[in-house]
């Protein structure tokens, strides 16, 4: 059985990794002007646009529900999202560039599921710790 704390810090560590993964790739679908984008991909502009919002909240929802203890069943939720993306992204990459440039999705998409499976069954949240009021 693996350590609870050292898998702890394998999931943080893809959890931050990630979130800026998706920070970064949301925020440059919601900033670059749609015919930049659409020129590679044959999907609609206000589609990537989504999809950068849909990468940013879940860029957040990565990390700070987690942190902060609040609502932390949403992290893995926001995992398992993000591994719904990915999956279409892995297939319009590979049908548009070719296998090799799809293995990058794939392998973040993958990250992302160890991350929802990680946080829901191998290392659940415990809820806060509460201190028993003195009496």
């Amino acid at each position: 059985m693996v350590d609870r704390r050292y898998l702890n810090g394998v999931l943080w560590t893809a959890q931050a990794f990630l979130a800026l993964v998706y920070l970064l790739s949301g925020s440059m679908k919601l900033i670059m002007p749609i015919e930049e984008m659409t020129r590679d991909v044959p999907l609609p502009g206000a589609f990537l646009r989504f999809i950068g919002v849909a990468e940013v909240l879940g860029a957040f929802g990565l990390v700070l529900p987690w942190f902060l203890g609040i609502k932390p069943h949403l992290t893995p939720l926001a995992a398992a999202g993000l591994t719904t993306i990915m999956v279409g992204a892995t297939a319009i990459t590979m049908a548009t560039m070719g296998t090799a440039v799809g293995l990058i999705p794939l392998t973040v998409g993958l990250l992302a599921a160890f991350v929802a499976y990680g946080r829901w069954r191998l290392a659940p949240h415990r809820g806060r710790r509460r201190v028993p009021s003195p009496r």
